[in-house]
């Protein structure tokens, strides 16, 4: 049987990538974000990357170019290197997922989403799903995944079968994923892989929330929560369906 969501994901508001503020030197998944949004008690979304060797980190892109004063695939590097590497606009380097656990230390949700580094959504070696599950062995808090690629959310199942799995979802445009075939496209669309791959909630756009699909699992009472709310208005419109919203760039309200 698949793990159910905790219901405290239900509650406070999940900061994006932590509650970032670059303009203040706290840069998107950090430790200062992270330690921000427990401050703040709101949950917290992170994103992983694998390194060359096999450790997962806490950074959003497949690059480190945009957040980095360093180029290139951050598959490249190891992660004694990444550790050295400052967050542009700030003191801090790029952390590891067992720093950013001690940090979190149960204090609130934590949502780890997996990156997909094959360039697509299909199956591939499972290095990145073995470094969370090792990382989250023995860890006390509510703690859930999630990632876009099916096939590593299954590994998780393998990897780590107590912990809650979701997948990350939208409405998948062939504009917005063009190296994708139509196929997969309509599969993704339809979250087909939610029941095989035991999932127990989604993460979707929120400017898709009245797809057909969602609509279907919320009536069946799966958690939906939604990605990336922007503005007390958007919050209003995703709540509508979204049980509850993963945001950035105001301060919603610590509870629901």
């Amino acid at each position: 049987m698949s793990p159910s969501l905790p219901p405290i994901f239900l509650a406070a508001p999940l900061a994006h990538r932590g509650l970032h503020n670059r303009m203040q030197g706290i840069i998107e998944n950090s430790a200062g974000a992270v330690r921000a949004a427990v401050a703040a008690g709101y949950g917290i979304e992170i994103d992983v990357q694998l390194t060359s060797d096999g450790a997962a980190m806490v950074f959003h892109d497949d690059r480190l170019d945009r957040l980095t004063g360093e180029s290139g695939p951050i598959r490249g590097w190891a992660s004694r290197d990444l550790s050295k590497i400052r967050l542009t606009g700030s003191e801090e380097t790029v952390p590891t997922l067992p720093e950013v656990l001690a940090i979190v230390a149960g204090q609130v949700p934590l949502l780890i989403e997996l990156k997909d580094q094959s360039g697509g959504t299909g199956s591939a070696p499972d290095e990145l799903e073995r470094a969370v599950a090792k990382a989250l062995d023995g860890y006390a808090g509510p703690v859930a995944v999630m990632s876009f690629n099916p096939h590593m959310v299954a590994n998780l199942a393998k990897r780590a079968p107590l912990v809650p799995r979701g997948i990350t979802t939208d409405g998948y445009g062939e504009k917005e994923w063009p190296d994708l075939a139509a196929d997969t496209l309509q599969q993704l669309r339809e979250i087909a892989a939610f029941d095989t791959v035991g999932a127990s909630f989604i993460s979707h756009d929120w400017h898709d929330l009245s797809a057909p699909r969602v609509l279907d699992l919320k009536a069946q009472g799966i958690p939906i929560l939604c990605w990336t709310v922007k503005s007390p208005a958007d919050e209003v419109q995703a709540r509508r369906v979204a049980d509850n919203i993963t945001f950035e760039g105001y301060l919603p309200g610590a509870a629901a």
